[in-house]
């Protein structure tokens, strides 16, 4: 008799729930928590997108004085520039989301160390440990300077 593929349990968080160093790191616990995070960054990014698309394209640009025209575009390309910020945003969410699936969510990309959970918790799409994002960074001030 073959073997049925097992169905991963579903995993109930806690409402006061907050992951620790002290835990497994990336338990079921805690990757479903990353894992709602992320879902619900990514939920409020689209949720703002939509209220500034539907914000635009109701906004009346031409003004009779052209002082009034011309903050009022910049003002809309500031807006833009910044959807295309959160957009990116967006792109780097889905990567998080798909190394949480692969199993290499929270781990850095130069040393395969765990990322520290506080630093994950306040930047869920870190790809880097502290250590080599400030070594990352050293290098960029060397090239530039």
């Amino acid at each position: 008799m073959a073997k049925s593929a097992k169905k991963p349990k579903k995993v109930v968080l806690s409402p006061d729930y907050v992951p620790t160093d002290k835990e497994g790191f990336m338990n079921p616990v805690m990757t479903e928590y990353f894992k709602q995070k992320l879902l619900t960054w990514k939920a409020e990014i689209i949720s703002a997108t939509r209220e500034t698309v539907e914000f635009l394209q109701g906004e009346n640009v031409s003004y009779p004085d052209p002082a009034d025209t011309a903050v009022a575009n910049a003002d809309r390309q500031l807006e833009l520039r910044t959807r295309d910020r959160l957009r990116k945003l967006t792109k780097k969410i889905d990567k998080a989301l798909a190394r949480l699936e692969a199993g290499t969510y929270g781990y850095c990309e130069e040393t395969g160390d765990p990322i520290r959970v506080g630093r994950l918790d306040a930047r869920p799409i870190a790809t880097l440990s502290i250590e080599a994002q400030e070594m990352h960074e050293r290098g960029e001030r060397t090239r530039a300077g």
